[in-house]
């Protein structure tokens, strides 16, 4: 049993090496005593200090998805793995997920419906490098996945996670105790001890199919998820209470008196604001219904056409994209950055120096922040988008695209009647969209052609 056998916790003289061996729940002890009777007299209860700091921030759950850069609407996919050759990061096990799995979950699901996340045990930045982590997941984050820091960050994406993908470590075995669905992506049953909770609850969890589609595996786990109780309740049997039961044992193991003031952990810090940054290429679906209204899906680099892909479509590509190649058929542009950088004169410059260079491209948006994008079409009009919730704003970029070149009432012409606002939908979340159109006259030092028939 890994941790609890004689030869982990005993001395060659077979004496006990730890004075005090803490423990979260007494079914550990049990397990102890049957392992290792040696060392029973050490085994303390103290609960659980990881747990209980979870457990006393949950009511910061809203920020720690706004510091994701999880929009309204959208569902967290946090994807784990332990540190173990049959992990889901390992390549040991009977099937080899990961490098299946990484390209679609950026692909076959929605930008603008789910944000994926990644938390890897410490153990494997440390035993490969953050440089060879990084390379490996290069592509997997210019498709919009986010790398969450292994020490600091961890506790708080998995407060944040709608959905987590996981393995048979501890992240997997917290996210149950907290009630949030799990799916299995590799499950090694030698790797865990057979009466131990985790492997209970390897054996009952939800597996990953990784040669099915995922959006409608996630849709079922949602539909059908029930919180176990054996996870919650075997995680710690004195919730809220290790800070306490730990300093009454330390203090009493050195003999002084405890502090009056109450035993405290440290609160989980607010991690800084991380929004996807999407330059991969992002395949965009858009419908207009009879009122207006237009839904828009975006679909980072997808191998091939998204399912259900009904409507319009167009290429969005950020101009930091890997293949510069891929810019001269892109139908939208997009840059994001503050509105006075320096670096590209202003957005108005930059919008129409993009469109010059790129002469397939109808459009030019620079997302100035996540409520606002300043944007040129290539037949002269220019605007300000502005939404009533925060969110991408190159999604609106692409619905007036769509709106212009659907809609005979307007025009990309900067004389040309245009709307005054646009409703738009990504996933099950509205928005509205106030366009205000810049009048003081043409593209700064361009030539612009007609725009082309796309």
């Amino acid at each position: 049993m890994f941790g609890l056998g004689p030869e982990w916790i005993l001395t060659a003289r077979g004496t006990p090496i730890a004075d005090a061996m803490v423990f979260s729940h007494p079914e550990q002890i049990d397990r102890l005593a049957r392992s290792c009777p040696e060392a029973l007299p050490t085994a303390v209860l103290a609960g659980d200090p990881c747990f209980d700091r979870i457990l006393a921030a949950r009511h910061h759950r809203d920020r720690y998805r706004r510091a994701l850069g999880v929009h309204p609407g959208q569902r967290l996919v946090l994807l784990n793995s332990t540190w173990n050759p049959t992990s889901l990061f390992g390549d040991a096990g009977p099937e080899d997920v990961l490098p299946l799995l990484l390209p679609r979950l950026t692909s076959e699901l929605p930008a603008d419906e789910y944000r994926v996340a990644a938390v890897l045990h410490p153990n494997i930045w440390h035993g490969h490098g953050p440089g060879q982590i990084r390379l490996w997941l290069d592509r997997a984050r210019r498709a919009g996945l986010a790398l969450v820091d292994p020490l600091e960050g961890w506790r708080q994406a998995l407060i944040a996670a709608d959905v987590v993908l996981g393995d048979f470590g501890s992240v997997s075995y917290y996210a149950a105790a907290c009630g949030t669905p799990v799916l299995l992506g590799a499950a090694d049953p030698e790797a865990l001890g057979t009466e131990s909770p985790v492997a209970s609850f390897v054996r009952s969890a939800p597996r990953l199919d990784p040669y099915r589609a995922l959006p409608p595996q996630l849709d079922r786990l949602l539909a059908e998820h029930r919180p176990l109780d054996g996870p919650a309740e075997l995680t710690s049997s004195a919730p809220g209470q290790s800070a306490a039961l730990l300093r009454g044992l330390l203090y009493g193991m050195i003999g002084i008196t405890e502090p009056a003031a109450p035993a405290l952990l440290d609160p989980l810090p607010l991690p800084p604001y991380e929004p996807p940054l999407r330059t991969a290429p992002l395949r965009v679906i858009t419908r207009t219904g009879a009122d207006g209204t237009i839904t828009v899906r975006r679909f980072a680099e997808p191998r091939y056409e998204p399912d259900d892909a009904e409507g319009e479509g167009h290429l969005a590509v950020h101009e930091d994209t890997l293949d510069p190649g891929v810019l001269e058929s892109a139908d939208v542009v997009l840059r994001y950055g503050e509105a006075d950088d320096p670096r590209f004169g202003s957005p108005r410059q930059w919008a129409a120096e993009v469109l010059d260079r790129y002469r397939s491209a109808s459009l030019a948006a620079y997302i100035t922040g996540p409520r606002e994008c300043e944007v040129l079409h290539r037949g002269g009009l220019r605007c300000r988008l502005t939404s009533d919730s925060a969110g991408d704003p190159a999604v609106h970029a692409s619905a007036l695209l769509a709106r212009l070149h659907t809609d005979p009432g307007s025009g990309p012409a900067a004389t040309a009647p245009v709307p005054t606002t646009l409703t738009v939908v990504t996933g099950t979340h509205l928005a509205r969209v106030r366009i205000t159109v810049d009048r003081e006259g043409g593209p700064e030092g361009t030539g612009h052609a007609a725009p082309p028939d796309r």
